[in-house]
């Protein structure tokens, strides 16, 4: 049985192969530049072609056995490839096709989060790198995000966060606080009831008991004595405010007679009427008028 390298190489299959590449059309050439294709159909072919070599070449850089220098190389021939993808792509606009760069893929760290590319050009995208180049030295740090630095807040920035909850305004607004509190403010306000009810029977008792000479116990008296000397501090610190409060209100005497209300209107209305003879009238007619007026016996 024949071999598959003797079958190719018999006269027959390589008469049959020749005149099937005889048949076919001469392979076509890329244009080197994309403003020299007519066609929008050409053009997307070239681009279709482009996408496949990049394809092919960023599946071989995922290899990190290749080298550095290899990984380096292939980054290169990635990015050349990208380059004249985006020139074919305008070219396919402007001939009227769709807008690929629309839908263009995103530069990602090692992480697969989105990063910006730097352009420092700012003339289509940006140098890329892709698979085993994103870990070449010098290369891995520019992945890496500084570390951030913890803002000190302003005592603006601590104020603005203060509102009514902060004081303790709304905490009885959801009813949470008021059924923990409730049981525990009767109970305290039951225990203060009875506290004075057993101090007003001891003190009525001790009172009693000194009035009719009997001999009343030394820890009941001290009972009755403090509360007698707290009811006496009370008295002399109410005592106290109502004299601040009397003299805070007491009014300023006057030791000189002073005009009301309708004098000091009479005073002025006499002064605007002088300022008004000054301007509009003479000395010697202001002579005249007195002595008329003293003729007259008018004392006005």
């Amino acid at each position: 049985m024949a071999r598959n390298e003797e079958k190719a190489q018999s006269m027959l299959n390589r008469f049959i192969t020749l005149k099937a590449e005889e048949k076919k059309k001469p392979r076509e050439r890329r244009p080197y530049l994309a403003s020299e294709c007519r066609d929008l159909a050409d053009a997307d072919k070239w681009r279709q072609q482009i996408m496949r070599e990049i394809g092919r070449k960023v599946a071989e850089i995922q290899n990190e056995g290749l080298g550095e220098h290899r990984l380096r190389d292939l980054n290169d021939e990635i990015n050349k490839l990208i380059r004249e993808k985006t020139h074919w792509e305008r070219r396919i606009l402007e001939l009227g096709g769709p807008n690929y760069t629309k839908h263009s893929a995103k530069m990602t760290d090692l992480e697969g989060n989105i990063v910006d590319v730097p352009n420092p050009s700012g003339r289509g995208p940006g140098y890329r790198y892709f698979g085993a180049a994103k870990k070449l030295p010098g290369v891995k740090e520019l992945f890496e995000k500084p570390p951030e630095l913890r803002k000190r807040r302003t005592r603006y920035d601590i104020y603005k966060r203060i509102d009514a909850s902060y004081y303790g305004y709304r905490d009885e607004e959801d009813g949470v606080l008021e059924k923990v509190e409730g049981p525990a403010q009767r109970r305290i306000r039951i225990e203060a009831e009875e506290e004075w009810r057993r101090m007003d029977e001891i003190r009525r008792e001790a009172k009693k008991a000194v009035k009719s000479g009997e001999v009343v116990s030394v820890g009941v008296l001290k009972e009755v004595l403090f509360e007698e000397e707290e009811d006496v501090v009370e008295e002399e610190r109410r005592e106290e405010m109502e004299k601040d409060k009397k003299d805070k209100e007491r009014e300023f005497v006057v030791h000189v007679p002073l005009p009301d209300d309708k004098e000091i209107e009479k005073m002025v209305l006499e002064k605007k009427k002088m300022e008004l003879l000054n301007k509009y009238t003479t000395q010697e007619l202001m002579e005249e008028q007195n002595e008329a007026k003293a003729m007259l016996n008018i004392h006005r």
